[in-house]
């Protein structure tokens, strides 16, 4: 939700380390290679209870999520790794819920669940959308640098990390934590389901499924 209000602060204070980076040779993949192991780690932590040390590990992993976007501001985005950015973002974002649920299964593992499905639900929309505005060359006016288009909402990169940092600070609170955020995703995949549904339906618009088939 207030991501774009955040980023440019953020680009401001992520310079100066990208530009030491990319001096010594570091690229934008090794960084979001690297910031995704460490983000794994924290599955292992959260399952058996390390909630402080899982903490550490979701932080790094946002700061290096930042990191390699400001490196490749600097030396030049590539298609590799706008995929590799927002593919392994979501698969560290399902990871977080799975470690409480495998923390306590008894008290956590319905709301992951539920949290999960919701996850799935904003992750989807967003990614339906960029793909199909990708064939008009479009870019979101609020993130011109980003390297899909990125459809906003009431969840969003911000708003989910505080979410983690709410989790790991009070764990027993996972549930009432998970249905809350999981009611706000609900309610941002509507809103892109909305959005896509009106910028997607003007008139002339064709979708590759009603174009004619080719003869080969």
């Amino acid at each position: 939700m207030i991501d774009a209000v955040i980023l440019p602060m953020q680009r401001r204070l992520l310079h100066p380390p990208a530009r030491v980076l990319s001096r010594l040779g570091v690229s934008p993949d090794a960084i979001t290679l690297s910031g995704f192991g460490i983000g794994i780690l924290a599955l292992p932590l959260l399952a058996l209870g390390f909630f402080g040390a899982a903490l550490v590990a979701i932080l790094l992993n946002r700061l290096m999520d930042g990191l390699d976007g400001a490196v490749a501001r600097i030396t030049g985005p590539s298609d590799r790794g706008a995929f590799l950015d927002i593919a392994l973002d979501f698969v560290f974002y399902a990871l977080v819920p799975l470690g409480f649920a495998l923390a306590a299964p008894d008290a956590n593992a319905l709301p992951a669940a539920v949290l999960i499905a919701a996850f799935v639900g904003t992750g989807s929309s967003f990614l339906a959308f960029a793909a199909v505005i990708a064939r008009e060359g479009r870019a979101a006016p609020a993130y011109p640098t980003k390297g899909i288009y990125y459809l906003g909402g009431l969840t969003e990169g911000f708003e989910t990390v505080a979410l983690f940092i709410l989790m790991c600070l009070f764990p027993v609170h996972f549930p009432v934590l998970a249905y809350i955020f999981a009611a706000a995703c609900a309610l941002t995949t509507l809103t892109r389901w909305r959005q896509g549904w009106v910028a997607l339906g003007g008139a002339g618009t064709t979708s590759v499924r009603d174009r004619p088939e080719e003869s080969p």
